[in-house]
């Protein structure tokens, strides 16, 4: 029995690699009775006698999984957001950050296509997202300007890099890996989004690890967190939060909450602080129904 790790799943064939290559699997019946679904990322057990015929046996424990993509045992995500076409959205990105702290996920923000704009205004969003213990990197995926600082992230982690749709991820990934010629396509002018350019989920090997290009989103809904969990999801206020009058405050309406203290104060942005009662407020209502 070897092991492996699944680098990308198409029509129910399981690409296990390991050192000694990559074999073509499939996955034992007794998967769909026990309701088990391998995952890009995941390590599996499996014998093969050939590279084209082999069968996954066990899936190991996951350290993670994300549904959207579907994809498990990630160290890291690269968010990639745009700086124009489309603009940045604070918002959005956010909802990806939280997505990440649930997932025990590191994150690294990525604003792409510095070239199409003055960057003056993404200085500001760099110190607070910095301060709230973010990497934060302006780049342009098109001339390739700060590219080799993502470089340093890359060593010995399963990677994702994610985002929404049309922000430059594959031209990013080409970048990063001139070798790939990945397919790219350009933003629509009439709806100023872009088109899916990555079709499936695979993982790229990369400076002792791996790395996936993942297909871009237009929504994100929040799955598996729970409103009273959310606060420590925003790294700032998990810090402030035990300084609270009452146990279980949820940082609106309550009186001696430090964390409202810290936003009046401007130790925590106001626009990541609305974020969170947004969020809170769309997750309580999901509950609801």
């Amino acid at each position: 029995m070897a092991q492996g790790i699944i680098t990308k799943a198409i029509s129910g064939f399981y690409y296990v690699q390991n050192d000694t290559g990559v074999y073509q699997c499939r996955g034992r019946g007794l998967f769909r009775k026990k309701n088990i679904k391998p995952l890009v990322g995941d390590f599996v057990e499996f014998e093969a006698d050939n590279k084209e015929e082999g069968y996954v046996n066990q899936v190991l424990e996951r350290k993670n999984e994300l549904v959207r993509p579907p994809v498990a045992n990630i160290d890291q995500a690269f968010l990639v957001f745009s700086a124009q076409e489309p603009a940045l959205s604070t918002a959005m990105l956010d909802r990806f950050l939280v997505h990440m702290e649930a997932m025990d996920i590191e994150a690294v923000i990525v604003v792409n296509k510095m070239d199409l704009t003055t960057i003056d205004y993404l200085h500001s969003y760099k110190e607070e997202y910095e301060a709230a213990g973010y990497p934060f990197h302006i780049v342009s995926s098109r001339d390739g300007t700060g590219i080799d600082q993502l470089q340093k992230y890359l060593n010995n982690k399963l990677s994702m890099v994610t985002g929404e749709s049309g922000v430059g991820k594959s031209t990013l990934l080409n970048r990063l890996l001139p070798s790939l010629n990945l397919e790219t396509a350009e933003v629509s002018a009439r709806l100023k989004r872009g088109k899916h350019t990555t079709k499936h989920l695979e993982l790229i090997p990369c400076n002792n690890g791996f790395i996936a290009d993942t297909p871009g989103f237009s929504s994100l809904n929040f799955e598996k967190i729970d409103e009273d969990d959310l606060d420590i999801c925003f790294p700032e206020l998990k810090e402030i939060m035990p300084d609270c009058k009452f146990r279980g405050c949820t940082h609106r309406k309550e009186p001696g909450c430090a964390i409202k203290e810290a936003v009046e104060m401007g130790n925590i942005a106001e626009f990541r602080y609305e974020h969170y009662k947004q969020f809170f407020e769309e997750l309580v209502q999901q509950r609801r129904y």
